[in-house]
């Protein structure tokens, strides 16, 4: 795993932006096609700015997502799909763009996607890291053994306050408690994984993902097992952090 630390939200996103459009040209260029993976949420904003800027042709571009609520319209603003048609699928011409659904069938749309996942792997993978240190919504003790492409998940209270906080829902009442997920193991099938992770809320979630050894406790310790996995902070993100730990994720 590398670190990188920005001085700001805005230098992350073009960082990481412009990293993963590096691996997704190499990957056109080699295959003649690419398959990236996005997350969303606030802490995704700015990489979508720069994203959509990036020279790369989009029309050699296939696109999954991490996760997505159950039972959410695609009209509700917390809608993943809802946001990722309207930062990215409609700004650029994809060869295809496999949004989940959260009306349809789950058990169908996993299905669904799980067979298009087979049939090659994904190059690029962004991950988020939660408050909670979820990767995608796989809350604390997060299964690192599941072997599904993706299941259904029943979200952790401190998620749930992590989507409050960041605007999505005006209290608990309001949240959706189950979401479709992708599963930590088909994360790690990812060949290049970015993680953009800026503010102070994520701190806590970086200390911990880049201090503790690998626990389901701490879902994004996973990472660190990658081949290929670079985290984006700032410096409120990497507040925590001492040179150390600094020096050893250079």
């Amino acid at each position: 795993m590398k670190l990188i630390i920005s001085k700001d939200k805005y230098e992350l996103g073009k960082k990481s932006a412009i990293h993963a459009c590096e691996k997704l040209n190499e990957a056109i260029e080699k295959n003649g096609r690419a398959r990236v993976l996005l997350s969303t949420g606030a802490s995704q904003f700015t990489f979508f700015e720069e994203f959509i800027k990036q020279p790369v042709d989009w029309s050699k571009v296939e696109m999954f997502h991490l996760d997505e609520y159950v039972g959410i319209s695609e009209e509700h603003p917390a809608s993943f799909k809802r946001y990722l048609i309207d930062r990215f699928v409609s700004k650029v011409n994809l060869k295809n763009a496999y949004l989940i659904d959260g009306q349809k069938d789950p058990q169908q749309t996993i299905a669904e996607l799980t067979k298009i996942l087979e049939e090659y792997p994904v190059d690029v993978g962004l991950i988020g890291i939660g408050e909670n240190a979820h990767i995608a919504f796989n809350d604390p003790p997060a299964d690192f053994n599941d072997t599904n492409a993706y299941k259904v998940v029943t979200l952790a209270e401190r998620c749930l306050q992590q989507q409050i906080g960041e605007g999505w829902f005006k209290n608990v009442e309001e949240t959706y408690k189950q979401a479709i997920s992708m599963t930590c193991l088909q994360i790690m099938k990812c060949k290049t994984i970015i993680c953009a992770v800026p503010y102070a809320v994520k701190a806590d979630a970086i200390y911990k993902t880049l201090t503790e050894e690998l626990t389901p406790e701490v879902p994004a310790t996973l990472l660190k097992k990658h081949a290929d996995c670079t985290i984006y902070c700032d410096v409120d993100s990497a507040s925590l952090l001492n040179e150390e730990t600094i020096k050893k994720y250079k």
